[in-house]
């Protein structure tokens, strides 16, 4: 009943078809009424013996037929609908923000091997099954740090994923609210809705109130995934566990709190599964929910149904085949194929129109530019095809082959990849402008290392540069760099010559951060942030 309820035409104009076709009908049936055409004429007693009665086999004829084909299209076009369509690719559309909470309460071990260690595991298999959406990593506890922005590399995130350990935040403690208003600021600035994914053992009561705010703005949806147990366990620190005043530190979950939380903010709450990923499948199924219900409030698009009488369409149309069906399209053959005909200067074969030409033919009905074009192409009419193509990439290649290669270089220019470098480099070659074609094959083959053809080019058109040429070019590949200094050292009494390298305590630097492991850095970064906070942003008025 709700289908029937939210049924509906998409383009209803077309229903104007079946007054035609039903007044084809009543035509063909008025003509056909032997009886009403003679009856004023030879007496009613006579009339039946008279009249001959149609045989079985041909009470359907073509016109039936095509008052068919005529009705079931304009149903067709006319789009009957009444369902909604769902958002294409919602997984990889949908940002999602993960809030990991690094606590102390979560190296309790109520959870094995701890809350953390499986709240990782579980963050992957959800990272695993987004298949490369975009998704953000941040770390809060008594501060809230961001890990990684959004981003699609699932190898990166999880590199960063296995870095976190709670001794890594700077502030002790836990504050929920900071954490949620620093996503939703970071997500306020996407256009497609997010979810922000809370892995946490609990969220404090003060917080309920900025978790129901964020639910009615609409924004971005705050999802709450609890780890832990309801008996708890003790919290593991180094190979023992934390003790005060000589006893075991234990952290339980606290559930009635979450269950508070979903209640009165109105929140997604679940805990974790131990034996399986129906947690896992859960939040997915949250974000995609979410991002197709705000999608649906800006712009709901309805399910096009009328495909389906394509099948009944077909099947009528098969019967054409028929012998002795035929009905008398000459008229609306001759005008189609007058219709299709292309124009005059597309026949022509040095036919060159402007490319501001923007005026309408009949073969722009049936055929669009770059088709045009291709057909062109295959002609060996090249300058009429780069004319029509729209492609930047076709057009390039015609111009190319019509000897074109100054235009060639900039249509090709319009495009980024490796193949638009290539073909940049060998019309720039065919100009005789060697060192910007050898510039050209070097970033195709940085896009493509193993491109042989690319690589064999190269090399031919490196011999092609003069040889004053390439001294010049190695001569300025053996010039100091400006970060070098050249400096004499007065103390010395020789006065010899020393170089200062610019660059050594940078280089020092970085090799000091590559041996840093990815915590240890994480830690560093958050230490500081916390000495440095952001500064206020900019009201734009003066001193």
């Amino acid at each position: 009943m709700d289908a029937l309820a939210q049924f509906h035409f998409l383009r209803p104009v077309w229903l104007w078809v079946l007054v035609p076709t039903a007044a084809l009908w009543w035509l063909m049936g008025w003509r056909g009424d032997v009886r009403r055409r003679w009856q004023g004429t030879i007496a009613p007693h006579l009339l039946d013996a008279l009249v001959v009665r149609r045989q079985a086999g041909q009470v359907i004829r073509p016109v039936h037929l095509t008052v068919a084909i005529l009705a079931i299209g304009a149903l067709a076009m006319a789009g009957p609908t009444w369902e909604q369509e769902r958002p294409p690719f919602l997984e990889d559309k949908a940002p999602l923000a993960v809030a990991i909470d690094l606590g102390r309460e979560m190296d309790a071990i109520d959870v094995s091997p701890t809350r953390l260690e499986r709240a990782k595991l579980k963050l992957k298999a959800l990272l695993a099954r987004r298949d490369g959406a975009r998704t953000a990593i941040y770390a809060y506890a008594g501060s809230t740090h961001l890990v990684l922005p959004l981003t699609e590399d699932a190898k990166l995130l999880q590199t960063f994923v296995d870095a976190l350990e709670t001794r890594i935040m700077p502030v002790k403690g836990k504050n929920t609210v900071l954490a949620l208003k620093t996503i939703d600021a970071d997500l306020a600035k996407e256009e497609t809705p997010g979810t922000i994914l809370f892995l946490t053992d609990g969220v404090e009561p003060a917080a309920f109130a900025a978790f129901k705010a964020q639910v009615d703005s609409g924004r971005a949806l705050p999802v709450v995934l609890g780890i832990g147990t309801a008996q708890g366990g003790p919290l593991r620190e180094g190979d023992g566990f934390v003790e005060e005043g000589g006893q075991r530190v234990f952290a339980r979950l606290d559930v009635a709190a979450l269950k508070r939380l979903q209640s009165d903010a109105d929140v997604p709450v679940a805990t974790v599964t131990l034996d399986g990923d129906d947690d896992v499948r859960w939040v997915q199924r949250h974000v995609q929910a979410h991002l197709a219900q705000k999608q649906a409030e800006t712009h709901a698009r309805w399910k096009d149904q009328g495909w389906w009488l394509c099948i009944p369409l077909a099947v009528l149309g098969a019967l054409w085949f028929r012998k002795g069906w035929t009905i008398r399209w000459a008229a609306a053959v001759l005008v189609a194929l007058v219709m299709s005909a292309p124009p005059h200067d597309a026949l022509a074969a040095d036919a060159e129109p402007a490319p501001t030409d923007t005026s309408k033919h009949f073969i722009d009905w049936w055929l669009t530019r770059d088709q045009q074009g291709r057909l062109a192409f295959q002609q060996g009419r090249y300058a009429d095809a780069a004319a029509r193509f729209e492609d930047p990439m076709w057009r390039g290649i015609a111009l190319y082959r019509a000897g074109r290669y100054g235009e060639a270089v900039q249509s090709f220019a319009l495009v980024d990849s490796a193949e638009s470098d290539f073909n940049q480099g060998n019309a720039l070659a065919l100009q005789g402008r060697f060192a910007p074609a050898v510039t050209r094959y070097q970033e195709a083959l940085k896009r493509r290392p193993d491109w042989a053809e690319a690589k064999a080019n190269l090399e031919k058109v490196r011999k092609m540069i003069p040889p004053n040429e390439d001294e010049q070019q190695q001569d300025e590949e053996l010039k100091p760099n400006k970060g070098d200094q050249i400096k004499e050292d007065k103390k010395d009494k020789g006065g010899e010559m020393q170089v200062m390298m610019a660059s050594e305590q940078s280089t020092e630097t970085w090799m000091r951060a590559i041996q840093t492991s990815p915590t240890e850095l994480l830690a560093r970064k958050f230490a500081l942030q916390r000495e440095r906070p952001p500064s206020p942003p900019s009201t734009g008025k003066g001193p």
